[in-house]
């Protein structure tokens, strides 16, 4: 499927500028995919950027290429929804590094020809909002209205904040953290290595082969789909319920619903996603700490944004970014004296909440946009 993958055509723009990168390295040239809904306004002040978790992508409200399903968050985006496009120019691009157009590892070496693979240099949350901003100022959009994300989207609007919080009214956070915890990371590191042990990842060189890691890739995915759900949700939905059978195989067949589940969950994903730009992104997010260049000091990334409104919002039930998380970044904005609502919303959904329906979430993202900026 990977092959298929990179056969779709996406909006995208390559900018021939370069972007200098965390890790010391330089991309010579950047292309950055995205998708917009609604107008840009005469004076480009309604522009609200929206940006991705891991495994979502640019298509946000529209259906994907790849699956042909709606986009992950058509519930909160589109005319007369909480991200209203009659009133705001929503954009929202594809990360650096991902496999739905932008630059990544499935990127065509400019002396070669073939992909870059490995050779791709490893990119940072930072390094992907110093490329949006690359797209902005491609758009001619100078200040946006709102930065608006969950869970590592949450974390590129909170690097919007540190880096350029000159160009935004408004940053909504939602399930999101300001750093990347040892357990966050321990999760990432068992997917990585399910990757790379997989033989057909061919050390990365596997496009064009026919051969693709999917198998160590599904794994990943459901190693990291536990880590978005409940233990109350996963028992309320599938319990120690049995798949399709009425008693126990006492073989290693998927006996048990949740061992179906997830089976389906990790096959899937790997129709739409490229297991080199899972070990970037990954990487990328472990990397993340606001408080990392600031001697320690997460108040020290926002002494440039106090005037930029923050909204925080948190899920009972999420252990991935537990509400402790975001209640460190309040305290940090309120010790800088930024303007910052912080709200902990109760779901039975877990670290997805953010992308399910919870209602509560839709109102404070409406009501946050309207007061931004």
């Amino acid at each position: 499927m990977a092959s298929l993958l990179h056969q779709i055509q996406h909006q995208s723009v390559t900018i021939a500028a370069p972007l200098p990168l965390d890790s010391g390295q330089i991309l010579p040239s950047v292309t950055i995919a995205y998708q917009s809904y609604g107008t840009l306004a005469a004076d480009r002040a309604n522009a609200v950027l929206v940006c991705h978790a891991l495994t979502g992508d640019q298509y946000v409200a529209s259906d994907h290429p790849a699956t042909g399903k709606p986009g992950w968050w058509a519930r909160m985006v589109g005319p007369g929804k909480p991200i209203d496009t009659d009133r705001y120019f929503v954009l929202c691009a594809n990360v650096l590094g991902s496999c739905m157009g932008s630059s990544g590892p499935a990127s065509p070496d400019a002396a070669t020809g073939a992909p870059l693979g490995m050779h791709f240099p490893v990119i940072t949350i930072a390094d992907m909002v110093r490329a949006q901003a690359m797209l902005l100022d491609h758009l001619g959009i100078d200040r946006l209205h709102a930065v608006v994300g969950g869970s590592m989207g949450g974390m590129q609007a909170l690097a919007w904040t540190a880096h350029y919080p000159e160009r935004l009214g408004s940053a909504i956070v939602i399930a999101s953290a300001a750093r990347h915890s040892a357990q966050n990371i321990a999760f990432h590191e068992v997917g990585r290595q399910a990757i790379m042990a997989d033989p057909d990842w061919q050390d990365g060189q596997y496009y064009g082969s026919r051969r693709a890691p999917a198998k160590g890739l599904a794994v990943a995915r459901m190693a990291a789909h536990i880590t978005y759900l409940s233990e109350a949700g996963l028992t309320e939905k599938f319990g120690r319920r049995l798949q399709a059978r009425d008693i126990k195989s006492f073989g290693f067949d998927a006996d048990f619903q949740i061992e179906s589940y997830l089976r389906h969950q990790g096959l899937a994903f790997t129709d739409r996603f490229d297991a080199n730009a899972y070990l970037y992104i990954t990487r990328a997010m472990d990397y993340f700490d606001l408080a990392d260049a600031h001697d320690g000091r997460l108040a020290g990334a926002f002494t440039g944004a106090k005037d930029v409104r923050f909204t925080l919002v948190s899920f009972d039930t999420d252990w991935l970014y537990p509400t402790a998380e975001s209640r460190r970044i309040v305290q940090a904005l309120q010790s800088v004296g930024a303007a910052a609502s912080f709200v902990e919303l109760s779901a039975p959904f877990g670290h997805d909440s953010f992308l399910l329906d919870v209602p509560a979430l839709d109102r404070l993202v409406a009501g946050a946009l309207g007061s931004g900026g």
